[in-house]
């Protein structure tokens, strides 16, 4: 009896060892998955005086953001304001070379929501409730400089974000 009480104690310690080895595996495994990621760019371009840059994904202000030199990426993704569902993991960054023909989206003044338009330049969440309102009570605009209808906004607000708008699908 004893022979057997000896076998089932070596079985259950066998067990208990090949049950913890296998979670201290699994766990830093796991670990491994949260462990920074250091990116080090050699021989680093600077910014000239300003650099347009688009932000789009799982940003809660989506656009085009200008970065000035000393701005970091961390810094230009965090004024876009990272949504809840983004995989901070898997950050993308693309660099058109300079034949490449890129043009990019416009924000629609006649469909954008304020959040949106907060992310055009000089323009905050006050003009952006103005452009909302007037379009609400006056129907869409029909062209850009209709936006010099609203109480605030005069041209040197209008040709700050003449090129980032548009009034067209």
């Amino acid at each position: 009896m004893s022979g057997l009480r000896e076998k089932m104690w070596l079985i259950i310690t066998v067990f208990l060892v090949v049950s913890l080895a296998a979670g201290i595996i699994f766990l830093s495994i796991r670990l491994a998955h949260l462990q920074p990621v250091e990116i080090t760019l050699y021989d680093p371009k600077t910014l000239n005086s300003s650099e347009n840059i688009s932000i789009g994904g799982a940003v809660v202000r989506p656009g085009i953001y200008e970065a000035k030199p000393g701005d970091t990426l961390t810094s230009i993704i965090s004024s876009a304001g990272i949504s809840d569902n983004a995989d901070t993991r898997n950050i993308s960054i693309y660099i058109p070379a300079k034949t490449e023909f890129s043009q990019p989206q416009k924000v629609n003044l006649n469909r954008a929501d304020v959040w949106l338009l907060q992310a055009l330049p000089g323009i905050g969440e006050g003009r952006a409730r103005l452009i909302v309102g007037y379009r609400d009570k006056n129907g869409p605009f029909r062209n850009i400089d209709d936006l010099l209808k609203i109480e605030g906004f005069g041209t040197s607000v209008v040709d700050k974000i003449r090129d980032y708008v548009t009034v067209v699908d």
